[in-house]
């Protein structure tokens, strides 16, 4: 008997699950984010075969004017039509030619329909890519096929962004595919303008819109380009509540990482991977992650295979390499190499701890009487009267392996302060418990007090460490109740070895937390400034970094460094004797 040949797969949707199959099959490098959005899509073709699932994969179905068509199919083909309106393929007048990794994108959006009524599954979906992969062209063109071809009467197509200029990186490109596209303009009644893409037959227009849409607007796509810039989430919030008279609307979030993990864009990507991971259930929401994996070298060039779809086809590979080797050779880029074009997101310039690993260290279910303490000290930051102000109790237990800590913060704020706009953050975290609002302009020491006291009949408290700069009555009355109250010198001599410390554990898996996402923030937010003699010290990069949380962690840890052991000898006594 002869080989069995396999024939190569000829629709959109057979290359789309092809292309998924070689993903999880390890043919095609990838990272944990983008080989689960491709197991997602086996799993739920598994699970549409058994009928068992309410959505079926690019099946045949018709068009408000009884035509026949495929989903994946539809878009796929119209995207192929479309003309590069870039670079050397542009300058020859060449039509796009999609890439797998597009095709699996496009025909997974879209592909997806509901069992009965035929109407899209995906209502969000997320491409998180580095820069230079082609992600406005790809964006580009799923707003036309919007405005267009989808059928929806009276289409709103919105390019949404923070800025001018970053709206247009999205309406630009769909602007100059339909100058030179004539036979698209005429066949859909297309008027083309500076401002806007319409048509005049259904009411339907594409636009670029800066912050949210006016009053009335209904959108039926809206396209939130490089959402890590937005500090708020009002923009995607606003799109998403104007589509309620929709029947199968579609926001689209294509974005690269950012640097600022407190904003919308980081949490919002945070839900996609606990979707991806199956930790949390969406079946109406899509979304793909494109980065490095976190124990490969980010100077390696399969760390650039991995970020990079387009690897060597957009984007030079040679490029790509020379951006690495600059990055490697100057600080000061690594950070902004790794957010654009590994798409790794970072807290600081110059950060003091790795963000993955103080993340790792969270457990939501951990409490004071989760274990029996071999010690615990109280570190306070209470140098803010009008912003965030910190209690961390960092209790710890001598194990096999070493000493682990276990770190409880508390933080505080005044409600005066959560009511500013610009603190939505801050308001996100006083809803779920993880910050507590005072009332007033003003921190409630009082309440900071009485909680204190009354949390040390749980756990028995060594020492209480405070910033000098703050809280003198507060430590006063403490020293007057029995606790033993030791001002930390916001100085070097004092930080280096607690800072160094606490990195050293959260690397070694010794480091706990509660999994308060306001705590993480904090101490992400901490930039090490390291003398000549690399004692090191923490710093912010800007007024809005709060690291109140990370200052009350680190003198905490100096008292638990000082505490006294069985010989009675502390080993601060010994550093300082």
């Amino acid at each position: 008997m002869g080989a069995i040949v396999t024939s190569a797969p000829t629709t959109f949707g057979d290359i789309a699950t092809a292309y998924a199959r070689d993903v999880v099959d390890g043919k095609i490098v990838a990272c944990k984010w983008h080989r689960l959005a491709c197991q997602r899509h086996l799993n739920d073709l598994a699970r549409a075969e058994a009928g068992d699932f309410a959505y079926v994969w690019n099946p045949d179905i018709e068009d408000a004017k009884g035509k026949p068509y495929r989903p994946a199919e539809r878009i796929c083909k119209f995207a192929e039509l479309m003309p590069h309106i870039k670079g050397d393929w542009a300058a020859k007048g060449q039509l796009i030619k999609l890439e797998r990794w597009q095709i699996f994108i496009l025909a997974s959006i879209f592909g997806w329909v509901h069992r009965v009524t035929g109407k899209r599954r995906f209502r969000v979906a997320d491409v998180i890519v580095p820069r230079k992969n082609a992600k406005s062209t790809l964006a580009a063109v799923i707003g036309l096929y919007m405005l267009a071809v989808d059928g929806e009467f009276g289409a709103e197509i919105y390019s949404g962004a923070t800025s001018q200029d970053q709206a247009l990186e999205v309406f630009r490109p769909a602007l100059l595919m339909s100058r030179a596209t004539p036979r698209f303009v005429q066949a859909y009644g297309l008027t083309v303008n500076v401002s806007n893409l319409s048509i005049a037959e259904n009411n339907s227009k594409f636009e670029p819109v800066i912050g949210k849409p006016g009053d009335g607007a209904s959108p039926s796509c809206a396209i939130v380009d490089e959402y890590h810039e937005h500090k708020t989430s009002e923009l995607f919030d606003t799109m998403q509540t104007g589509m309620g008279a929709r029947s199968q609307p579609l926001i689209l979030v294509i974005t690269t990482a950012g640097a600022d993990i407190s904003g919308p864009c980081y949490l919002h990507q945070v839900e996609l991977q606990k979707i991806l991971e199956g930790v949390v259930d969406n079946d109406q929401r899509f979304g793909i992650v494109f980065t490095m994996d976190e124990d490969d070298d980010w100077t390696s060039e399969l760390a650039l295979k991995k970020a990079n779809p387009n690897y060597g086809i957009s984007i030079d590979a040679e490029y790509l390499q020379l951006q690495q080797r600059d990055a490697v050779a100057d600080t000061r880029k690594q950070n902004v190499f790794k957010t654009k074009h590994l798409n790794v997101w970072v807290a600081a310039a110059s950060p003091w701890l790795n963000l993955y690993n103080l993340q790792q260290s969270g457990d939501p279910g951990l409490t004071l009487a989760s274990h029996a303490w071999d010690g615990c000290v109280v570190g306070l930051d209470l140098a803010s009267k009008q912003d965030i102000a910190s209690r961390v109790k960092l209790c710890w237990r001598d194990l096999d392996d070493g000493r682990h800590y276990y770190a409880f913060s508390r933080n505080y704020v005044p409600q005066a302060t959560v009511d500013k706009p610009e603190n939505a953050h801050y308001q996100a975290w006083v809803h779920s418990g993880h910050l507590i609002a005072t009332p007033g302009n003003m921190i409630d020491l009082e309440q900071i007090q009485e909680e204190l006291i009354e949390s040390a009949s749980t756990v028995h408290i060594r020492e209480v460490a405070k910033d000098p700069w703050g809280g003198h009555q507060l430590g006063a009355n403490l020293a007057a109740e029995g606790f033993v109250v030791v001002d930390i010198p916001q100085q070097v001599r004092y930080l280096s070895d607690p800072m160094k410390e606490i990195d050293a554990v959260v690397n070694a898996g010794r480091f706990h937390h509660d999994g308060n996402p306001a705590y993480v923030w904090m101490l992400s937010n901490v930039e090490v400034q390291e003398d000549r003699n690399e004692n090191i010290f923490p710093r912010k990069s800007r007024p809005q970094n709060k690291i109140d949380a990370a200052v009350a962690t680190i003198v905490a840890m100096n008292r638990a460094l000082a505490a006294v052991e069985e010989s009675g000898t502390s080993f601060w006594e010994t550093e300082t004797a």
